[in-house]
């Protein structure tokens, strides 16, 4: 079963989540919700091709998605742990394990190439209450386009009002390789010893790329579930300063 066997998500099947925010400005999340996950379940393998269940190991729930395998005659398991949510543990577990899974399977995959989506203050409604900021605007994907390697290369977000905040253009070939080539150099810095932490040098370059960009640890933190920046794994810190290298610097937002 090939991953490309699953197509690439539409414009009105992302959805869009405040990350952090502050009286500058706020990021924004990209995520499916469970529904998409099922719609294209059944559009690509049939509704009687796919199945899931849940398991209760060591007090977190897990759920399995089995792909029928028509070639095999077998069914073909991939697992994944979910989180709890604010509200109604159980159901909220049960939905983000299920989508991790379908992760698992490529979908939705390519929302992890998305860069650091900043709105700044003058383009949302920010306010400060109860001495924390917030914001009521509402906001959605417009456009979206890949390029061959699934990741995505041209964005537009816009407001409840259908005023864009966000544009990110299509870049050219040798343009988008260049950045490709710059995070992957970062990424080879020289590492020290340290187990699995990345190297004073990596964390260096990392914080030149916030700097450069404007977005906050935290937005990091939160898009990538990590407590603690420093001890990031080498893979996921080369998926974060790819996604960082796609971002527009901070004087260009």
């Amino acid at each position: 079963m090939e991953q490309s066997l699953i197509r690439l998500l539409r414009a009105n099947e992302i959805e869009c989540r405040i990350a952090t925010i502050n009286e500058k400005g706020l990021s924004l999340l990209l995520y499916k919700d469970a529904r998409v996950d099922q719609r294209i379940l059944d559009e690509t393998f049939g509704a009687f091709g796919w199945k899931r269940s849940h398991q209760c190991i060591d007090g977190n729930l897990y759920c399995t998605v089995e792909i029928f395998d028509k070639e095999s005659g077998e069914w073909v398991a991939k697992q994944d742990v979910g989180t709890t949510g604010y509200t109604e543990k159980e159901k909220s577990q049960a939905s983000d394990s299920f989508k991790r899974a379908c992760f698992n399977w490529g979908i939705g995959r390519e929302l992890y190439s998305a860069p650091f989506i900043w709105v700044p203050a003058g383009k949302a409604a920010i306010q400060s209450r109860d001495n924390r900021f917030c914001c009521y605007d509402r906001f959605s994907v417009k456009s979206i386009a890949y390029n061959g390697d699934r990741e995505i290369n041209a964005l537009m977000i816009v407001n409840d009002k259908g005023q864009p905040v966000y544009e990110l253009k299509a870049k050219a070939a040798a343009e988008d390789n260049k950045g490709k080539q710059a995070s992957s150099k970062a990424a080879q810095t020289k590492k020290e010893p340290q187990g699995n932490t990345i190297s004073k040098d990596q964390m260096a370059s990392l914080q030149a790329e916030l700097d450069r960009t404007g977005v906050a640890m935290e937005a990091v933190q939160s898009r990538y579930r990590i407590q603690e920046p420093g001890t990031m794994s080498e893979e996921l810190y080369n998926k974060v300063m790819l996604a960082l290298s796609r971002t527009k610097s901070v004087k260009a937002a």
